[in-house]
């Protein structure tokens, strides 16, 4: 399994006798599961079963949806239900307020088709166990045209993923190669000071040595370092993983932060420093890719 992005759409329609349903589903970034889909009011008692089918295909993000259910083509008029008491209240309160206003009364038997709630189909209104199954299929096939642009959009923030991580890497290598050289730079910086000073060093002096090597203890970065080479690997194995890497991506990206800053702080030493500053920089882009990974 690629990695699978958060954000995607997709759409689909499922015909039962003369009822059409229409399915629309749609993800954006969300550390969390969230999902909302509009329902007509005859199939809300159906919108547990529907959130039920998204999370099994979908384990983060903030999920928006909507079903719709119209006439198939053949549909009979005696497959519809019109609310005339609810029509009723509407032309009324309609004609009332144009008469207020001012307003040509052009309401027609047209007009109540755009109405809310004034027609509904009788087989949804009557039998939701019924339309279920057609509600089923299409929301399934939108889930699946969903994944399917998850996935490509996956793909592409794994290479960017990995293309990252190979350089933070390079820089790692750089970082520990160059961190024994700090030591003997400083043994020879402080020397020459002294001797520029006038003070003179001899070559075993106790003090000098427990000098430099307090400066080594402060300075050793060699924990950090292999640590985050650690996390790196790791974060390479979850790109290879059939599995969903978005959590553990996000946490292996603090982990990394967190021994980046401390190499910055400890090293005492100009090129590390600039290296760490260029990691900071690589895991920042990371970080933010890895965001919208499921």
């Amino acid at each position: 399994m690629a990695l699978i992005s958060m954000t995607g759409f997709g759409r689909a329609e499922a015909t039962m006798g003369r009822i059409k349903v229409e399915a629309e589903i749609g993800s954006v970034n969300r550390k969390q599961f969230d999902v909302h889909v509009n329902l007509p009011k005859p199939l809300m008692a159906l919108e547990s079963r529907i959130e039920k089918l998204v999370h099994q295909a979908i384990s983060r993000g903030a999920i928006h949806g909507s079903v719709r259910t119209r006439a198939a083509a053949g549909a009979r008029p005696g497959d519809l239900l019109v609310d005339g008491r609810l029509a009723g209240a509407y032309v009324r309160g309609l004609r009332k307020t144009a008469a207020q206003l001012g307003l040509k009364d052009d309401l027609s038997a047209r007009s109540l088709t755009a109405l809310p709630d004034v027609i509904q189909y009788r087989s949804a209104e009557e039998d939701v166990e019924a339309i279920w199954p057609a509600v089923e299929r299409a929301m399934r096939k939108a889930v699946s045209a969903l994944l399917r642009m998850k996935r490509a959009e996956g793909r592409s923030l794994e290479a960017d993923i990995g293309r990252r991580l190979t350089r933070l890497a390079g820089f790692a290598r750089q970082i520990r190669r160059r961190s024994p050289l700090v030591t003997q730079k400083y043994a020879k910086a402080l020397r020459a000071r002294l001797k520029t000073a006038g003070v003179g060093v001899r070559a075993g002096d106790p003090q000098i040595l427990r000098e430099i090597a307090l400066f080594a203890d402060r300075a050793d970065i060699s924990e950090e370092t292999v640590r985050l080479e650690s996390h790196l690997r790791q974060a390479g194995r979850l790109l290879r993983a059939r599995k969903r890497a978005g959590r553990p991506l996000d946490f292996l990206c603090q982990e990394m932060g967190r021994e980046i800053n401390t190499v910055g702080s400890k090293a005492n030493d100009l090129a590390i420093s600039k290296l760490a500053i260029a990691c900071k920089s690589e895991l920042e882009s990371i970080r933010e890719q890895v965001q919208n990974v499921e």
